[in-house]
């Protein structure tokens, strides 16, 4: 593999590398945890929605898309497809009728009662690499990033 030519400071080039490990870390971690989503039919923004609202409940769109990290354009589309399939049902909100509460049907509580167990036993079969002082400090490392002000996905 090559190595960088980036000419910058050590600490920069050390971030940069940093940032580069991570991010390769977390795609092909996800790649091999959400490989088995397409024996449903569903994508991963789908999957987390449903995941969410199975175990917090009923939620907005706004409320779904900051708890799987997407943007409210976009949960609008992953919203519409689990509709289509009968999955979610969305209900106007009786404290402000601008906005819908989104709810899983019965056929979207028995999908993700059936698909979570496994989904979960991958995701500790993964991170079964590291001990579990391991992955309180990678818990701890990666909150201390994520919760950086400013540059949030619903942020501005």
């Amino acid at each position: 593999m090559k190595k960088s030519t980036y000419k910058g400071s050590k600490a920069t080039a050390k971030a940069l590398n940093t940032y580069v490990k991570l991010m390769r870390a977390a795609e092909s971690l996800t790649t091999r945890i959400h490989r088995n989503l397409t024996e449903v039919n569903l994508t991963i923004s789908q999957f987390g929605t449903l995941e969410a609202l199975y175990h917090l409940g009923p939620m907005t769109q706004v409320e779904i898309g900051t708890k799987i990290l997407k943007s409210s354009g976009n949960m609008t589309l992953v919203i519409d497809n689990l509709e289509k399939r009968g999955l979610v049902r969305r209900e106007r909100s009786k404290e402000d009728r601008r906005y819908f509460t989104v709810h899983l049907t019965d056929a979207g509580k028995k999908l993700v009662c059936e698909f979570f167990p496994a989904h979960a036993g991958r995701i500790a079969a993964e991170m079964g690499v590291l001990t579990p002082s391991e992955q309180e400090q990678l818990g701890w490392f990666c909150k201390k990033i994520g919760t950086r002000k400013g540059g949030g996905i619903n942020e501005g």
